[in-house]
């Protein structure tokens, strides 16, 4: 067989491939025994049928392209692994020779992984906003804290932002009751909001008993959008009286002792989330800054289909919610040109960090062991609320691991990318992250012997399952 590549374009590739008719035999020999197997000829068992009748019956013709069917797949495999070619995409392939006993010449048009220089990348620098946890964080989750052990007092009074009211609602759309839209005896905290636009302003000082009609626009419903006549009436008013900040409150909503013990142990914990997050923001900024150093030609045929799937996510996203993409445009101050140029800039920095990522991946060979591809879809069953077994089952009968594989090779190519960069926040201090743990505290650096331990058994690890 020979091959012969053109390049399109520094993402798209030509294979011209001819393949002698000599090669063609154990596939004409296979075809010859698959339809042996499915028809039925006098005198001949089945299964057993020889080619000549066979060529008469059927015809050579069919038989040839049996044969082609089976060896074009090969062929191609075969060509891509000659002229090194990573496909992003099925080939359009088109048979432009064939001829009996003067074989097969096919061209193969696809989609390929572009070729990229890496730049230097240890040592890469980046910034992030400080870490920064106020008094006012600290109160604002004390007070909410505080709220779970509230207790409602009916008051005989208009209702008041922060008030708990009971209230039966109807809405009416050309003087019919809408589908879905009437409710009874509901217990409403005014000023929540994300209920009905306008609820709130209604409900604030209206008295027990007191109705009242307005109109707006419901978010979800056959009826998205359009204007609806809204009527309430308020049953009960309440006030929330709220435990005293002392060492007894402590004592009761945890297990410290002490008022200062509770606000020290959420602070701390606030901490952990704000390291989580400006972790998360150190690893955009390193990637950011590696791929600013690298120019990556992307596949439009790959930009398209990822824009496609995020489009069709938000738009599945926002069906659940009950909202429009005109209303989420307009809470993002967005125009829909702005919104596409956001994505579309979103998406290609995302394909080209995999690109680039997996290039570190395969340049540092990085491998991963079964103990590894376990977990991660253990952690991603659990992120999308499936079950386990279900999950793993799934990938393994649709061939989703190489998937999970590549995700998880990046994942360790982006980590680092991290750990050998510098990365300071706002003021100029270093940002911990080689030691940074998963529910957000600082772990001890490990000591020399222990490092020189992982790294003699690394290389075991990755000889378990190499992607």
């Amino acid at each position: 067989m020979k091959s012969a590549v053109e390049t399109l374009s520094p993402t798209r590739a030509k294979l011209t491939v001819e393949v002698p008719f000599e090669e063609l035999k154990p596939s004409l020999d296979a075809a010859y025994q698959k339809i042996a197997k499915q028809i039925n000829v006098p005198g001949f068992r089945r299964g057993k049928v020889p080619p000549q009748v066979i060529d008469r019956q059927v015809g050579r013709g069919v038989v040839l392209d049996e044969a082609v069917n089976d060896v074009l797949p090969k062929a191609y495999v075969e060509a891509l692994q000659e002229n090194n070619l990573t496909p992003l995409a099925q080939p359009d392939i088109e048979v432009t020779k064939f001829e009996d006993n003067d074989g097969l010449e096919f061209t193969a048009e696809v989609d390929v992984k572009p070729e990229i220089t890496l730049p230097a990348y240890d040592g890469l620098s980046a910034s992030v906003e400080d870490l920064e946890v106020t008094d006012e964080d600290v109160a604002e989750q004390v007070d909410a804290l505080r709220e779970r052990f509230g207790t409602l007092i009916d008051v005989e009074r208009a209702a008041q932002d922060g008030d708990f009211v009971v209230i039966d609602l109807v809405a009416t759309n050309d003087g019919e009751v809408v589908d879905g839209a009437e409710i009874a005896g509901f217990s409403y905290k005014v000023g929540n909001g994300g209920m009905i636009d306008g609820l709130d302003e209604a409900l604030t000082g209206m008295a027990i008993d007191e109705e009242k009609t307005f109109t707006t626009q419901l978010v979800s419903g056959d009826l998205v959008g359009q204007d609806v006549e809204v009527k309430v009436k308020v049953t009960q008013v309440q006030e929330q009286e709220l435990p005293e900040l002392d060492d007894d409150f402590a004592q009761e909503a945890s297990e410290f002792d002490t008022l200062d013990e509770l606000r020290a142990d959420v602070r701390e914990r606030l901490i952990r989330g704000k390291r989580l997050e400006q972790a998360a923001a150190a690893r955009d900024a390193v990637l950011e800054a590696l791929l600013e150093q690298v120019e990556i030609p992307l596949p439009e045929s790959m930009v398209t289909e990822e824009l496609n799937a995020r489009r069709a996510n938000l738009e599945q996203q926002l069906q659940y919610a009950g909202m429009t993409l005109e209303k989420y445009l307009e809470d993002e101050n967005q125009t829909q040109d702005e919104f596409e140029a956001d994505l579309e800039r979103r998406v290609r920095d995302a394909v080209a960090a995999q690109f680039i990522l997996d290039e570190i991946a395969d340049k540092e060979e990085m491998g991963i062991d079964q103990a590894e591809l376990t977990q991660h879809m253990i952690r991603r069953a659990q992120q999308s609320g499936q079950d386990p077994q279900e999950f793993v089952n799934h990938m393994f009968e649709h061939n989703h691991v190489p998937e999970m594989v590549q995700e998880i090779r990046r994942g360790k190519a982006l980590q680092l990318l991290v750990e050998g960069a510098e990365v300071k926040d706002a003021s100029g201090n270093v940002v911990e992250l080689k030691n940074l743990l998963g529910d957000g505290s600082i772990g001890e650096p490990q000591d020399e012997a222990a490092e020189a331990a992982e790294e003699t058994e690394a290389p075991a690890a990755e000889e378990t399952t190499e992607a």
